[in-house]
């Protein structure tokens, strides 16, 4: 006797339509930045995968695999022979080949190399050869080693520290005078500051370099690391939005306790500042660490002064038949400015967002 089956009953209740097409709008818009963020990486990754492989890597195919394999070879009578996967009567043998020719070729078994030679008749240039995976990590140790990485990341360092200091010194003071003192026509004065962004630097490079070379400086870090301790437009602003957002009763509780305008900036105002002052400063390391131009035509001719930027692309030249080497360079280059990042994540996040978004 046949039963019959009772329906499941299907919830169409508004609430779980709702829910469902919530569901289905969050899926899709991870999948489309999953998608986003594998196509920006996939560069990064081949970056990586080049720096570790060999130039022997690089100039064959190897089965068309993006990983770092070369093919497994076998020493016979004092030569290394490449291993195929062979088929046989009795089955698929891994046979090092010891002698190819047009239509056949001899091999032997890489566990028994004083046995009989087997002859081979067919394609052998069809035959799988057997790869393993082998990475080359002296490539990092070359590039090091040849490009002086220690005395770059001395320069570089110096560079970008000491205008770190001068950029956030500067740009804190000019942004508190904006943020809390009434100062006359000081809106216009701010319009005037934040319309300097849009000023392309080629439009000042030519005076900037004729007054730098007028007083002595090129050829020195100083044109990289003086005009820092002026405040730049951009972190005035950043600072300036991020002090408006702290309250006005800590400042006036601290002047009524007897602290002037400088004590309640350094004992008020910086220690609630620290996002912000972290994504400035770590904006201005970023700058620095990957600024090209300026030393190029600042240092040109002063190799012991160069930062990494430029020395990067000088090896670049040089040694531009090795890309596995020019691919190691650039990690390396790119190591430091990483881990601080990371290291400065959750501070910089957070300046980010309070300055930039909720103002």
């Amino acid at each position: 006797m046949a039963t019959a089956k009772i329906p499941q009953a299907v919830n169409t209740s508004p609430a779980y339509s709702i829910q469902l097409r919530k569901f289905g709008v969050i899926s899709i818009v991870m999948l489309i930045a999953f998608l986003f963020t594998l196509a920006y990486l996939l560069p990064f990754g081949n970056m990586v995968i080049v720096a570790l492989e060999s130039r022997d890597q690089l100039a064959t195919t190897a089965g068309g695999s993006v990983l770092p394999i070369e093919p497994v070879t076998f020493e016979y009578q004092g030569k290394k022979v490449p291993i195929y996967k062979v088929p046989t009567d009795s089955g698929v043998k891994e046979l090092a080949m010891v002698q190819p020719r047009r239509k056949d070729a001899d091999f032997v078994d890489p566990k028994d190399p004083t046995g009989t030679v087997i002859t081979w008749t067919g394609e052998w240039r069809k035959l799988e050869q057997i790869t393993s995976l082998k990475i080359h990590p002296e490539n990092f140790s070359t590039a090091w080693t040849q490009l002086n990485f220690p005395l770059l990341f001395r320069n570089t360092l110096v560079i970008a520290v000491l205008g770190m200091i001068g950029t956030l010194i500067s740009s804190i003071f000019v942004a508190y005078a904006f943020a809390r003192f009434p100062l006359p026509g000081k809106g216009i004065l701010f319009l005037i500051l934040i319309s300097t962004i849009i000023i392309p630097p080629q439009v000042t490079l030519i005076p900037t370099y004729a007054f730098f070379s007028k007083i002595g400086w090129v050829g020195t870090w100083l044109p990289l690391i003086i005009p820092h301790f002026f405040a730049n437009a951009y972190n005035v602003f950043l600072f300036r939005q991020y002090f408006m957002t702290l309250p006005r009763q800590l400042d006036e509780a601290a002047m009524i306790d007897g602290a002037t305008p400088f004590q309640v900036l350094v004992r008020v105002i910086i220690p609630q500042s620290w996002p912000v002052i972290v994504s400035v400063g770590m904006f201005h390391f970023i700058f620095a660490w990957n600024d090209y131009f300026s030393p190029l035509i600042y240092l040109l001719g002063h190799q012991d002064l160069q930062p990494i930027s430029v020395g990067v692309q000088v090896f670049n030249f040089q040694y531009g038949a090795h890309p596995e080497l020019v691919q190691a360079t650039s990690l390396l280059a790119m190591a430091l400015p990483l881990v601080m990042f990371f290291m400065a994540q959750r501070f910089f996040m957070r300046g980010v967002v309070i300055t930039g978004v909720e103002k």
